[in-house]
């Protein structure tokens, strides 16, 4: 029998009933049992938080000397056409019109928008393909600059994935699970590896302006389960490319400082009653907002770039929030120590008018993709900078409704195109093979897992190795699958 009176607004604990009034379980660990529950819960999340914040990361390293030193991933949201861009078959010009054999589908799945079609058509591509660079590889002409940089490049046509939509497609790509939730690519980074600048974040974000298409979700950058430090930032297309990093009118920078102190004082008395990690996080993001207030301008500055570098980005590489100025943003990011950017480009989802809809996007993207190469290149950063192009799954071979001249594609998870650049990647190559249909994988398939798997081992990190438990189990940003693809390594 027990008899301990504390405050009203703590608990009571008489005979053998328990009431709480406005207690975390935290304060109930460190109320009872002589206090030996908090202080061992208090061990454990020190530890972890330990483990995570600082410049170091959780690892305190890379297990393996890395090829790459950071990431800047360019997305093109809604699933580019790879029978139109990367992946060149002549099968479909001669078969133009006629049904897709039963035995090139097989039993895959299609989407309520053409799986109750009677009739499949095979289309062909609308535009010319040529080989380009050293290694003969196929480029469709809406790509003129990038196919002028093969040399540099590696494709990759042997893509696929489970995810037939673009909410969980896009997901799987970002955080290695269909279902939101999950850490980011850029968060596990971040925590594996940690700050390589601390005045400026580990994982940035970059959205194209003005662009429709299917949404973009703030889970897509976010850290899940891991310490929200370690959240992508979003960079926006204003004067303030981060919201509230500015100080109000009136506010000094000393009077900030004063202020941010006596909070983080706060804080800390907090934590000391209650040992939760995020309370660390809260102090690890007010004295990250307080650096990125002289930071960011700086590195959002395009003033003192050269009048040659804009005019290979492009026309619009002035213009904040164009895919060109997000591309020049990222390779000023990349410069200063920012380990994974992240930029997205949206309204690939071409069901119809694509012959019209594809040219337009790829002008927009084309130029500035191949002169951050051109331009990483030319700095000396190309080698420990991984860049990658690619979209969340590709569009099939047959036409969505009937064949007509503004046709269109459906998704296609089951064989699609990326690019690869840099970072340890080998150079001049096309790696894996579709059929002759380009609808299924004929050789070497590349799984979404086996890509990450594989960019984690770029950067010097045992995808296996790096993980975090929670709720009882140790995840991982390749869940329980994925493996290097040596072939792609240089």
């Amino acid at each position: 029998m027990m008899n301990v009176l504390l405050s009203d607004d703590e608990m009571k604990i008489e005979g053998n009933m328990l009431l709480t009034q406005k207690i975390s379980r935290r304060c109930l660990m460190n109320r009872t049992g002589m206090g030996l529950g908090g202080i061992a819960l208090a061990e454990l999340l020190a530890a972890q938080q330990a483990s995570a914040s600082g410049n170091q990361g959780s690892l305190g390293g890379p297990h393996t000397r890395p090829r790459a030193k950071r990431v800047i991933y360019l997305f093109m949201s809604g699933g580019p056409s790879h029978l139109d861009l990367l992946d060149h078959k002549p099968m479909l010009q001669k078969l133009h019109g006629q049904q897709l054999p039963e035995s090139v589908r097989g039993t895959q799945r299609l989407t309520g928008m053409t799986g109750n079609q009677s009739s499949i058509p095979l289309v062909s591509s609308p535009f010319r393909f040529q080989q380009h660079g050293a290694g003969g590889a196929w480029f469709s002409e809406l790509l003129p600059h990038i196919s002028g940089i093969a040399d540099d490049l590696c494709v990759v046509r042997s893509m696929h994935t489970e995810a037939i939509n673009h909410g969980p497609g896009v997901t799987l790509f970002q955080t290695g699970s269909q279902i939101a939730g999950r850490p980011s690519f850029g968060a596990w980074l971040s925590y594996g590896l940690g700050q390589e600048n601390s005045d400026l974040p580990a994982f940035v974000v970059l959205i194209t302006k003005d662009k429709s298409g299917q949404p973009l979700g703030a889970h897509l950058w976010g850290s899940g389960f891991l310490p929200t430090q370690h959240q992508g930032v979003l960079f926006r297309a204003s004067k303030d490319p981060v919201l509230y990093l500015g100080n109000p009118a009136g506010v000094s920078s000393e009077s900030r400082r004063l202020l941010l102190d006596r909070l983080r004082e706060l804080h800390e008395h907090q934590f000391e009653g209650t040992p939760d990690s995020e309370i660390q996080s809260r102090i690890a993001h007010y004295e990250m907002a307080y650096r990125m207030q002289s930071s960011v301008p700086e590195a959002a500055d395009f003033s003192a770039e050269s009048r040659s570098v804009l005019d290979m980005y492009g026309p619009d590489a002035a213009t904040p929030g164009t895919f060109a100025a997000n591309c020049l943003q990222a390779r000023r990011l990349a410069e200063r120590g920012v380990r994974f950017i992240q930029l997205y480009h949206q309204d690939w989802d071409h069901h119809g008018g694509l012959p019209t809809a594809l040219p337009k996007l790829c002008q927009e993207v084309d130029r500035p993709a191949a002169a951050l190469i051109r331009d990483l290149k030319q700095r000396g950063m190309l080698d420990d900078t991984l860049v990658v192009w690619g979209g969340e799954f590709g569009r099939t071979n047959y036409c969505q409704g009937k064949i007509q001249p503004g046709f269109g594609r459906d998704h296609h998870p089951r064989c699609f195109s990326i690019w690869m650049a840099g970072g340890g990647v080998k150079a001049g190559a096309a790696y894996g093979q579709s059929c002759e249909f380009g609808y299924n994988v004929a050789e070497d398939g590349v799984h979404i897992h086996d890509l990450q798997a594989t960019m984690m081992h770029l950067l010097g990190i045992d995808h296996e190795l790096l993980t975090y438990k929670f709720q009882g189990r140790r995840y991982r940003l390749t869940d329980v699958h994925g493996k290097v693809i040596s072939g792609i390594e240089a």
